[in-house]
């Protein structure tokens, strides 16, 4: 059985809620239970916090027995030097997702500190940009 890790960073315990127009109306448990009734032979652990030190935590907990990690660190994306230190510090591979078409918003969402040290980057496809890199992560 595959394992995959899916971490969200801060203000995506709002999902449903927050900016619908960009984030769509649903919340991110019920998607979870639909993604793992989708893919039974898949392990997926879920972890949302809005602390920076929560996310690197998980990273290291999981990045060397894992088979990948879907990221969504919100904005840490833009922000965090840490977090890329510590993709870059395991094995396990990374993919990171955004929810919205980061290069349709403000200039500052267009540059990701993350994007160097994760195997792909998948943003604009709504809460389906986290089924797309669970898909890569299970048939590569």
């Amino acid at each position: 059985m595959k394992k995959i890790q899916i971490i969200n960073g801060p203000n995506l315990n709002l999902l449903g809620k927050r900016e619908p127009g960009i984030y769509g109306n649903q919340g991110f448990e019920p998607y979870l239970e639909a993604l793992r009734k989708r893919y039974p032979e898949t392990q997926i652990e879920h972890l949302q916090s809005n602390h920076e030190g929560d996310l690197i935590d998980c990273i290291h907990r999981v990045g060397f027995d894992f088979d990948g990690i879907v990221l969504n660190a919100g904005a840490y994306t833009h922000t965090s030097v840490a977090l890329l230190d510590a993709i870059k510090a395991v094995n396990t591979p990374v993919i990171e997702v955004h929810i919205s078409n980061v290069h349709q918003r403000e200039e500052f969402r267009h540059k990701s500190m993350i994007s160097a040290g994760c195997k792909g980057v998948i943003c604009g496809f709504g809460l389906d940009s986290y089924r797309l890199a669970i898909e890569h992560l299970i048939n590569g």
